[in-house]
């Protein structure tokens, strides 16, 4: 599942560290085949919105994107500092060819990333990405230069963000008011908008991660909880929020600030929409991630969950396969298929505390029912994510899952970096301590040896 599609465009996008594997020449050559490409097809000039995170090397991407868009004849819109999910959101409302978003997501500010999204606000087609693939690497052909009154233009679309606000401050039934409650941004995409929108719904708001400069993004957030659940302590907060760099997770803290990922927001979640009649009798969706613990409690309450690989659009090709209307990952990548073609974190966010607020109860109130397994993750760099399991990775991790008494095991190629991840999961936390320990250990004992033994 996970492994890298194509040659530049991954899981999630095409990532790299910004000047180095991601360069502006880069950025460049994908705006010139976008804005040749979507021209070409539709006969008429074509419309590309963006939009970028806080990290430094967003601001040189983006300039690269305007420039190659306009230099084959389509206008730019750009919608400045902003979250991948608006850019979705804006695309489809607003009648875009396409939407570019700039951002590495949960990487360190280093690496960046460009994601590219359809005119429904879902992942591009992957036929024009294998096509954009091929010019890339010099082999698709050329497109010809916009010149005189053809050459596109840029414009301020500032306004798109704050038609996404308003958007957001729609979704709640309810009011807020009564409720602390903590967010952290990330110093990332969500540092304007996340506070306006619970503000706005009538909550109490205590934000961190809200002093980007470029450098410090992912410092905190949805990857990083412990200083939100630090914050909901110290405070005494109700709950609170965290959104990565490009605020398409979420991860909740409740009242007594322990952390609740994407699990327990999916057992809330899963739970509220049963009750409103919502759920298309279809279940949820999770992927081989999740908790064997949120399977258990949900089939009591009567709700089915079905496994893909991990990866959002995983989630989504399955979610739109059995009409689900909820689907999503641990990680905190929750899509509410109502809302969009992928995840939301300030979505996400909004929905859990409506269900708390709609009832008067705390977030922990809301998880009463679900108790999930001991499971324990790790995860290995490796040089080669295939060797390991050529060598008998799978089998080995299945055999060493029974002796230390685990229920389950999963082993997987990392899909954005070069690392293999394990988890294991059962009764007693030390088993699977164990399990994932001796799984780390027989990779790196895959790996030790000379390139002459290992030779295939």
């Amino acid at each position: 599942g996970g492994m890298q599609t194509g040659r530049y465009f991954g899981t999630d996008g095409f990532r790299g560290r910004a000047g180095e594997g991601l360069t502006a020449e880069h950025a460049y050559a994908v705006g010139r085949f976008l804005g040749g490409r979507f021209s070409r097809a539709s006969g008429k000039k074509c419309r590309v919105v963006i939009g970028k995170d806080t990290r430094r090397s967003s601001y040189m991407l983006e300039c690269s994107l305007v420039a190659g868009l306009t230099a084959s004849g389509a206008d730019a819109y750009i919608m400045h500092v902003t979250t991948t999910p608006s850019v979705s959101y804006i695309t489809r409302t607003d009648g875009f060819d396409c939407g570019i978003m700039i951002s590495a997501s949960h990487n360190a500010f280093a690496d960046n990333g460009i994601k590219l999204i359809g005119p429904g606000g879902e992942k591009l087609d992957d036929g024009v990405v294998a096509e954009l693939e091929d010019y890339l690497d010099g082999s698709g052909g050329a497109f010809p230069r916009a010149s005189g009154r053809d050459i596109g233009a840029s414009f301020d679309y500032v306004c798109g963000r704050n038609r996404y606000i308003g958007h957001l401050i729609s979704l709640s039934a309810c009011s807020f008011k009564g409720y602390k409650v903590g967010l952290d941004c990330a110093n990332g995409s969500a540092w304007q908008i996340a506070k306006p929108v619970f503000d706005a719904l009538g909550a109490r708001t205590y934000v961190i991660g809200c002093t980007p400069d470029g450098l410090n993004i992912n410092e905190s957030g949805s990857t990083r909880p412990g200083r939100l659940c630090a914050l909901v302590r110290e405070r005494g907060l109700d709950c609170g929020f965290a959104f990565d760099g490009d605020a398409d997770r979420c991860i909740a803290a409740d009242e007594c600030g322990n952390v609740v990922d994407g699990d327990g927001l999916m057992y809330i979640l899963a739970c509220r929409l049963k009750a409103l009649g919502e759920l298309n009798g279809s279940g949820i969706v999770a992927t081989v991630m999740s908790n064997s613990g949120l399977e258990e409690s949900l089939a009591l309450r009567g709700i089915a969950m079905r496994r893909t690989d991990v990866g959002d659009r995983f989630v989504y090709a399955q979610m739109a396969a059995s009409g689900a209307a909820l689907g999503g990952e641990k990680s905190g990548h929750i899509i509410i298929s109502k809302y969009g073609a992928s995840g939301d974190g300030l979505v996400t966010a909004i929905k859990v505390l409506e269900a708390a607020a709609e009832r008067g109860v705390s977030l922990s109130a809301l998880l009463g029912g679900f108790t999930p397994m001991a499971q324990t993750e790790l995860s290995v760099p490796v040089r080669d994510r295939a060797l390991p399991f050529k060598r008998g990775l799978a089998d080995f991790a299945e055999r060493t899952a029974r002796s230390c008494g685990c229920a389950r095991v999963n082993v997987r190629p990392s899909g954005t970096e070069r690392a293999i991840r394990i988890m294991a999961e059962g009764k007693e936390l030390r088993g699977c301590e164990r399990c994932v320990a001796e799984i780390a250990r027989y990779i790196g004992d895959i790996q030790g040896c000379s390139g002459e033994i290992c030779a295939e």
